[in-house]
């Protein structure tokens, strides 16, 4: 299982990068305590809690950790886990600007100020440093190249590297706007199949009513013209660190049109991991 020790100097990106690895499917753990190490690492079922494998954050805060680093990093290669270290770092004044508009307290606030405090981290760091497989230097990114960093550590170079999951959904208006969508698309100018009584009990699941819908010359360009917009937006965002994307499609009832094309939507989406087809209204409309 691959196991990844999240640390570095606070204020300089590890709450990101764990949020990152968490979306990721990995198991965090915020400021592990070494006492039970050994007992999670034995524990029953541990595979199971993150598919891509196991993140523990570690830093000032634990000086447990940090005067029993080597240790701690034997009993988890004994234990048959990949190790890597993921070190954070920043400028001492790009740290002291972010804990100024943040207003957060450093952890080593016996100190008589900031700039005292990231000398004494950096010293208590140092061995965590030198051992480490990546530095990351935040002090010129943002939040999204961060993110973008750490995924691409974990998936190998390459902007197709980055994973993408995509929840393409259908809709009706009058039972409001999905609050989760990034992306709303209404197509309520396309001819309705409800007028139609041979095709108002079908859903557009049913091929009448798919036929029907995507056999309209006017649904078939603004499938050919949207499908290839979203073919070149998604890498886009990809490029900016978001590896999840909700694609909302609407008409009136969500039970006809919105359902057809977000059925024939998801077979021209290229360039994702996954994309998870749902008809949210549906059920409610039958």
């Amino acid at each position: 299982m691959r196991f990844i020790i999240i640390t570095g100097l606070s204020g300089s990106g590890k709450t990101t990068a764990a949020q990152v690895l968490e979306d990721d499917g990995y198991y965090v753990v915020d400021n592990f305590p070494t006492v039970v190490l050994e007992q999670f690492l034995v524990a029953d079922g541990l595979e199971k809690l993150g598919r891509s494998g196991i993140a523990i954050v570690v830093d000032a805060r634990n000086p447990a950790f940090l005067n029993d680093a080597a240790e701690v990093f034997a009993a988890v290669a004994e234990a048959g886990h990949e190790v890597e270290i993921f070190f954070f770092d920043a400028g001492d004044d790009v740290l002291i600007r972010r804990y100024s508009t943040t207003r957060r307290r450093h952890p080593l606030t016996s100190y008589s100020d900031i700039a005292a405090a990231i000398a004494r981290e950096r010293v208590l760091l140092q061995p965590l440093r030198a051992r480490a497989d990546v530095i990351f230097d935040t002090s010129e990114m943002s939040v999204h190249q961060l993110k973008v960093s750490v995924l691409l550590r974990l998936h190998g170079s390459g902007e197709q590297r980055l994973p993408m999951f995509v929840r393409l959904q259908s809709f009706g208006f009058c039972y409001g706007v999905p609050l989760e969508s990034d992306l709303v698309i209404d197509v309520r100018f396309l001819p309705n199949p409800h007028y139609i009584e041979a095709l108002r009990p079908l859903s557009g699941c049913d091929k009448a009513v798919s036929d029907y819908v995507l056999g309209q010359p006017l649904c078939q360009e603004f499938l050919r013209h949207t499908c290839s917009w979203l073919n070149f937006m998604l890498p886009q965002y990809r490029r900016e660190g978001k590896s999840y994307l909700t694609i909302s499609v609407g008409c009136t009832g969500g039970h006809h049109r919105s359902v057809a094309v977000v059925e024939e939507m998801s077979r021209h989406i290229d360039g994702v991991q996954d994309i998870k087809v749902v008809h949210r209204d549906l059920v409610r409309e039958s």
